[in-house]
């Protein structure tokens, strides 16, 4: 398109003064409908120009170019000569089809301050620095400026003072201010179309050419979107923004990272645009006059229509008549007024739930303890709840947040209807119509899920991982049921032993159940629930599985019903039960609760549930083992650990079938200083006649 130049600048070159009144800016768009909303001519001051004519079809021919001036039939230009990009001349020669003739460069910040003609309205506009967005990629090197209609343009027109003109209506079609001939247009339909034929009529069109390149659409309605400038109702962050700052450092953030980023957010944030455009939600209580469009509202106003909202609803803004929602003293200004359309935005509902929740509920208080939400809601809810209750109560309305990542399929892509790869939680629970491929694994295998990952992340989560975790819970499953067998014939009240007649092993469990329980709590407090979970797994196949119950066997099936032996087994085992199930509670609750229910149908005494019987408090003596016996409790498991490698090596040779074939023989080359104790309780312990016949080396 060709805008006809008026004036020049004080920098334009004065040897090329005289072309005024022949020389038009060469501007180029992909949004026609866009044109009537001009009001800048946009350069780039670091850019090379030049002014070019057509060359006449003889002398192109002359030079070789007859193709290009006979390949077309070019548009007439609408003065005989024009301002392009220099980098452009050739590219913009072929899609002319015509051959262009260099008159005279110029470089880009000559063209600011000069003036031009709207090729379609009686107004002229100036030529301003744009950005870096103009380059000589594509276009013509000089842009198109609406600031009512795209983001760039509105910071130029911000930055140069340009008038914002947004033509355009809520539904998308040019109001009268666009001009007779388009008004009542759909601006990417009809309209665009009559923006071309005026620009045409005009000779102001160059050239109308298909072009290929990204455009924004709507996600849900997967139609284009246009952009459009609108009066909006703005909040100022500024008169506390250093009153949030300093609250967000108050809080704790889950995980810490969190606080880097919303502190950030919140640093660089000065309005917040509290207006929406939709026919539902919370209406601004604004009247306007109908022949000014001045503004009706204060605090009498707000108070009345308030009261209004909190017996009738929100509906009531928009179903009574407009009398009604005045107070006493402006209902005789009715007939002079219109209610206001715009709504709160959605985040300022969600970010002020504080008030109407926390404030309101009996048993709440402010600050809430906790805020739980994705790691996007930085710049969402957790922001526009802080500057709400920052605002009015000069608080923070939390004193913790967490934030956690998105889940995504087993193959780290994003879930999608489209793509079929959504994973419905009651699927996992209850399966699916193939249930051989898509197996009811119960809500405590997605609960265990859930713990088993790092949520600061994205997460992963599919058949096979589901699979793993199935695994895990039928290995703890299997634990709980074995711990309730062996106790079967066990009364507490009766049979327990006293902590100081058990056997140097069983103390040594009770003091490694007592750390499972003191760090499950640190796990819990600081919602790390992965370090809960990893911390049972461990507990259950290293300290029970692998260690503890492999020993207990002989004591548990061979030994005499009330052998002391197998009492103390008996006792640490009740002890591991009801602890092991008030921490797995809140992970797996529903498997845990079973067992309750099962341990407590035998034990009298018990609380009837699991999630009554409360955090265990262990006796202070179960964490107080002797810092000598508890060292050799630990070195002796690594050694075990490798006496059991070196055994199943052996059966894997096939020297031995079953470990009761083995003798197993400790021999000592060379022993430091420091394991000499260690080597004299091994030896010790290897006797036969140890006297409670448990810590003996021939049971572990």
């Amino acid at each position: 398109v060709g805008m006809e130049l008026t004036s020049v600048g004080q920098n334009f070159p004065e040897e090329l003064a005289g072309l005024q009144g022949s020389l038009s800016l060469g501007i180029w768009t992909t949004t026609p409908w866009t044109i009537p909303a001009n009001a800048a001519v946009a350069i780039n001051d670091r850019l090379e120009y030049c002014i070019v004519k057509r060359r006449a079809a003889e002398a192109a021919a002359a030079e070789g170019d007859e193709g290009k001036a006979e390949s077309k039939a070019p548009l007439p230009w609408p003065t005989e000569h024009l301002v392009i990009a220099k980098g452009l001349v050739d590219t913009l020669a072929a899609k002319f089809g015509a051959s262009l003739e260099v008159v005279a460069d110029v470089p880009g910040a000559a063209l600011e301050g000069c003036s031009y003609r709207h090729p379609l309205y009686d107004r002229e506009s100036p030529v301003v620095v744009g950005g870096d967005y103009i380059t000589t990629e594509s276009g013509t090197g000089l842009v198109h400026t609406a600031p009512g209609h795209g983001q760039e343009d509105y910071l130029v027109g911000m930055r140069m003072g340009l008038p914002l003109l947004s033509p355009v209506d809520d539904r998308g079609f040019f109001t009268e201010e666009a001009g007779e001939r388009f008004a009542g247009l759909n601006v990417q339909g009809d309209g665009n179309s009559a923006v071309i034929e005026a620009l045409q009529a005009c000779n102001a069109l160059i050239l109308e050419e298909k072009y290929q390149h990204k455009y924004p659409y709507d996600w849900r309605t997967k139609k284009p979107t246009i952009f459009r400038a609108t009066e909006q109702w703005f909040a100022s962050v500024e008169g506390f923004r250093d009153e949030a700052l300093e609250a967000i450092s108050k809080v704790e953030w889950i995980p810490a990272a969190g606080e880097k980023r919303i502190t950030s957010m919140t640093a660089g944030r000065s309005d917040w645009c509290i207006s929406r455009q939709r026919t539902w939600g919370v209406p601004i209580p604004a009247f306007y006059y109908i022949d000014t469009n001045e503004v009706l509202m204060d605090e009498a106003i707000i108070n009345h229509v308030q009261e209004i909202v909190r017996t009738k609803g929100t509906d009531a803004w928009f179903e009574l008549e407009l009398e009604e929602l005045l107070p006493e003293q402006y209902k005789a200004e009715a007939p002079k007024l219109k209610r206001g359309t715009d709504t709160m935005d959605v985040w300022f509902d969600s970010g002020s739930s504080w008030a109407s929740v926390v404030e309101q509920r009996h048993g709440l208080k402010l600050p809430a303890q906790l805020y739980l939400e994705g790691s996007d809601q930085h710049r969402g809810w957790f922001q526009s709840s802080l500057l709400t209750s920052v605002a009015t109560r000069g608080q923070a309305p939390y004193e913790k947040v967490l934030t956690h990542g998105f889940v995504l399929d087993e193959k780290g892509m994003k879930m999608s209807k489209s793509l079929g790869n959504v994973l419905d939680p009651k699927r996992v629970i209850e399966g699916g119509k193939n249930q051989k491929q898509e197996p009811p694994y119960g809500a405590d295998v997605l609960r265990m899920w859930v713990a088993s990952v790092d949520y600061s992340n994205d997460v992963l989560i599919g058949g096979g991982i589901l699979k793993q975790i199935s695994e895990m819970y039928r290995k703890m499953r299997g634990t709980l049921r074995y711990l309730l067998g062996s106790i079967s014939d066990f009364d507490p009240s009766q049979d327990a032993v006293s902590y100081q007649e058990l056997p140097s092993l069983d103390r040594y469990l009770l003091q490694r159940l007592d750390g499972v329980v003191r760090e499950a709590r640190e796990g819990y407090e600081a919602f790390s629930f992965v370090r809960v979970y990893q911390l049972l797994n461990r507990f259950t196949i290293n300290d029970l599985s692998t260690f503890y119950l492999d020993t207990a066997k002989d004591r548990l099936y061979i030994r005499e019903a009330d052998d002391h032996a197998r009492r103390s087994c008996q006792t640490v085992i009740y002890h591991i039960l009801k602890a092991y199930l008030a921490v797995m509670a809140p992970i797996a609750p529903h498997v845990s609760e079973d067992a309750w229910q099962s341990l407590s149908s035998t034990v009298q005494g018990l609380p009837k549930s699991v999630f009554l019987a409360g955090w265990p408090e262990l006796p202070e003596e179960w964490s107080s083992m002797d810092a000598r016996e508890l060292s050799y409790w630990d070195k002796l498991l690594a050694l075990r650990s490798d006496v059991n490698k070196t055994m199943e090596q052996a059966r894997t040779d096939k020297v031995i079938r079953a470990s009761l074939e083995a003798q197993v023989v400790l021999h000592f080359s060379e022993v430091p200083e420091e394991g000499q104790e260690v080597v004299e309780q091994l030896t010790q312990l290897s006797s036969a006649q140890e006297k409670n016949a448990v810590d003996d080396l021939r049971y572990i």
